[in-house]
């Protein structure tokens, strides 16, 4: 699946990443889109399982699970994407410029470029679920999002505290990770040093840290597995916060990723020194879009994530 919108222009697609799921997520975009349709019956047949039913009925205990939430999120972009292409004309929208998804959205991402296919994307997705949760299992831990404390301090207080800085998503949201008593330190030590807010994740383990070490083996046997083609949008990589523009920068991005931290900030400020003015988030949730305001308060920031939101493209 790539987009196909013709136009120029100077504008990102930005993919969501774990944490945007909800029940109910792309039943709207199913039952009114063909396309949409389409896109849910392929990730369920490449996964062997009825993924769907979850996405759309829950319980949303089993929907969090990181095995189903990670695959469901791509699937609900990717069927936006699906949707866009059968609903809007061509120069409806704008033609992206720049790609970037936060952590799982990077393989998102990566599918609406044509590198991987939505098979192979979701594949890849759910393995990399599964291998986050055995990493999980063998090396319990958590994570905690720090306001109001810049990187630097952030920086002192993982190294004191034994804990990773997992997520620097703006100049003050930053996400630590580590094993559970460390990051119950981590949090205090943020707290004596003036964070304005101190919230520990709901997650199932420390995410892009140390711990997840374990899971690179399998991911790169995964990898290795699929075929990559060479993107037709580059790619703003996580960890580089650069473009990623051939299949091999690709694979070491994703090994790297796994278990280092998600530098969104920098991302973001590089597709705005890049000249993006205007940001389309593409699947459920508005975390991205929040993100974009509080780094550039005059970006222009809309948001897909089913088909009424599609539509409104065409009336404007």
């Amino acid at each position: 699946m790539t987009l196909t919108f013709g136009s120029n222009s100077k504008t990102a697609f930005l993919f969501p990443g774990q944490g945007a799921q909800v029940v109910g997520m792309g039943l709207e975009l199913f039952e009114r889109s063909g396309a949409a349709k389409d896109v849910f019956g392929e990730v369920d047949e490449a996964l062997g399982r009825p993924l769907s039913k979850i996405l759309f009925e829950g319980p949303e205990d089993e929907l969090r699970e990181t095995i189903n939430a990670q695959p469901g999120i791509m699937a609900v972009s990717l069927a936006c994407v699906g949707a866009m292409n059968e609903n809007l004309d061509k120069d409806d929208i704008p033609d992206p410029v720049l790609m970037a998804g936060h952590s799982l959205g990077e393989y998102t991402a990566l599918a609406a470029a044509g590198v991987l296919s939505v098979k192979d994307a979701a594949l890849l997705v759910q393995k990399r679920g599964q291998l986050m949760q055995e990493a999980c299992d063998s090396n319990p831990g958590t994570m905690a999002a720090i306001l109001g404390l810049d990187e630097m301090t952030l920086e002192e207080i993982a190294r004191e505290s034994g804990t990773f800085v997992s997520n620097i998503n703006t100049e003050e949201q930053i996400v630590i990770s580590g094993g559970k008593m460390a990051v119950a330190r981590a949090m205090d030590m943020a707290s004596a040093r003036g964070a304005k807010k101190v919230i520990p994740l709901r997650v199932g383990g420390a995410f892009h840290s140390g711990l997840m070490e374990p899971a690179k083996a399998g991911l790169i046997e995964a990898l290795n597995n699929v075929e990559f083609v060479e993107p037709n949008v580059p790619i703003i990589g996580n960890c580089t916060a650069q473009p990623l523009k051939s299949a091999e920068e690709i694979r070491g991005e994703l090994i790297t990723q796994i278990a280092s931290c998600v530098q969104w900030k920098r991302s973001v400020d590089f597709m705005i020194r890049s000249g993006v003015t205007n940001f389309l988030e593409i699947g459920p949730g508005k975390a991205l879009s929040g993100m974009v305001k509080r780094i550039d308060r005059n970006a222009n920031i809309s948001n897909i994530s089913d088909l009424e939101s599609i539509l409104a493209f065409s009336r404007n």
